[in-house]
């Protein structure tokens, strides 16, 4: 029987959200918004969690209802959070 669910290499994932984190922080930062201004428009009380997402700090992470938001927010495309990042 074929493995329907092949093993996947857990440091590819982890680097799939460090890379979506640290392009949200380059276009967030591009856009001049603090990190409070942007946690507010998508419905967070702190920026404890955005920055933790920024930084994947333990192992934190966007879904995709929240880069949506910020997409709508930023306005930009989503596709721009998945693109390889710029290291700033």
């Amino acid at each position: 029987m074929k493995n329907i669910f092949p093993d996947i290499d857990k440091s590819k994932l982890d680097d799939f959200y460090i890379n979506i984190g640290k392009n949200v922080k380059n276009i967030r930062k591009e856009k001049n918004y603090s990190q409070l201004e942007l946690a507010i428009s998508i419905g967070q009380k702190s920026t404890s969690f955005l920055s933790n997402c920024e930084n994947y700090k333990n192992k934190e992470h966007f879904n995709l209802e929240h880069l949506f938001l910020i997409c709508e927010v930023l306005n930009v495309e989503i596709i721009e959070f998945f693109k390889p990042a710029k290291n700033k």
